[in-house]
């Protein structure tokens, strides 16, 4: 769960912007250590906090019992409107892309591709946990190992071309570049939080959670490090930046058109597996908040049989689908993509809260999990969401204001549920 919510197309892709950023190899290695770091402490953060609150809901729950029901709605809201459905859109619609080219089928297939993988991972999600699971496992272990098959043939089987120690071209400020160039990093590295939305469901939370956490993250870091010495190995710093697909020139280099064919059904599969686990582990979120009487009852139920939030996925469904029918899941993304690290910076900062509570006796200290470093790892930690929220902020203004006002408008929306909830303990 943990390694399929990381790894999505940003490996495919990101490290040509990261190259193009900063010139030269070590600063591009740095900058996906430094990423690496950043992502390792937020997996320590969400392993305490989920050995804290091992519930369904994640972020959800932990805003909720820390600061209270509205920026624990607002986190949901944004969840659903945009950053879980809008997702899983515009996820659909890059697998589609790739299964078209693969197959070399023709345009006009990319929407119908991309609506029935929604529909048929929602379905697989509806009948349990366990088959979503289970698919998960094997879509996460193909993806693996298409990143695999890459490193190896790059590593041991590239033509030889030279790494260039040289930049790209002079960078001026090498501090500005290396923050610029971390921001496509962070994002790549992204979706570690993902599996403490079922941290219900799995077995011995308390002690399997942070181990999964933290595994996981240090599996991606790795991958993610070989991968990019790949990339330079095959086509140098200048030609990784200079790549509009660093994977697919890699292994065109490589092994030609076969090469390119092999990575793009790598990248499908890839894509479909992060997409499999965004639908099978956002409804629990949103059950969570329908369970608190926040939105409407019907989310909330289980069904009988399969013990599924059977409502939450359907609705789901249905809204990713008009995203994807719309094609206004691009926008929408485009104007909150700032809001899930303000959530990130959020979320993390809630520790601060439960560690106070347990030395004031309000909270258990019998604890399976407690994060080494504290408080200046979850302290670093938010001191990065800060940094992305403010870099997309000042590249995008416009962006981050619609992206306020769309959060926003759940505030008058938890008002009216919120109301309804106390009329009926009444």
């Amino acid at each position: 769960m943990v390694v399929g919510g990381i790894i999505g197309s940003g490996i495919f892709l990101n490290p040509a912007v990261v190259a193009e950023r900063v010139g030269t190899i070590g600063l591009t290695l740095l900058v996906w250590v430094l990423g690496g770091v950043i992502a390792l402490i937020g997996a320590l953060v969400f392993a305490e906090l989920g050995a804290r609150r091992p519930v369904a809901g994640g972020g959800y729950v932990y805003l909720r019992d820390a600061y209270g029901r509205l920026p624990a709605f607002l986190y949901a809201w944004t969840l659903l409107l945009v950053i879980a459905t809008g997702a899983i859109a515009a996820v659909a619609v890059t697998f589609a892309s790739y299964t078209a080219a693969l197959f070399g089928l023709a345009p006009s297939t990319r929407l119908p591709l991309a609506l029935a993988a929604i529909l048929a991972l929602s379905t697989i999600n509806y009948f349990g946990v366990k088959p979503g699971a289970v698919t998960q496992n094997i879509l996460t272990l193909l993806k693996l190992g298409a990143l695999a098959f890459l490193i190896i043939a790059a590593l041991w089987h590239s033509p030889g071309i030279p790494l260039e120690s040289g930049p790209v071209q002079p960078v001026e400020n090498v501090g500005l570049a290396i923050g610029a160039a971390l921001v496509p990093v962070l994002f790549a590295f992204g979706g570690w939080q993902q599996t403490n939305f079922i941290a219900e469901e799995l077995i011995e939370p308390e002690r399997n959670l942070p181990r999964a956490l933290l595994a996981g993250v240090a599996i991606v870091v790795a991958v993610y490090l070989l991968a990019n010495l790949a990339y330079l190995k095959t086509l140098g710093i200048s030609g990784l930046a200079r790549s509009s697909a660093p994977a697919a020139d890699a292994m065109g280099l490589i092994m030609g058109d076969s090469g390119r064919a092999l990575i793009a059904a790598g990248i499908g599969l890839s894509t479909f597996g992060f997409l499999n686990l965004v639908i099978l582990v956002s409804p629990r979120v949103y059950r969570t908040m329908a369970s608190d009487g926040l939105f409407f009852p019907s989310l909330a139920r289980l069904h009988p049989r399969y013990r599924t939030p059977t409502a939450a996925i359907v609705f789901q469904c249905g809204w990713a689908i008009l995203l994807t029918v719309t094609g206004r899941y691009a926008d929408l993304l485009d104007y909150v993509v700032f809001g899930d690290w303000i959530f990130f910076g959020l979320t993390a900062s809630t520790l601060f809260h439960f560690r106070a509570r347990e030395r004031d006796d309000l909270e258990s200290s019998d604890i399976r999990f407690r994060m080494p470093g504290f408080p200046a790892a979850p302290v670093l930690f938010i001191l990065a969401a800060i940094y992305v929220v403010g870099g997309s902020i000042v590249s995008n203004p416009g962006n981050a204001v619609k992206g306020s006002v769309l959060i926003a408008v759940g505030i008058p929306v938890f008002l009216y549920w919120d109301r309804r909830r106390g009329r009926e303990e009444k």
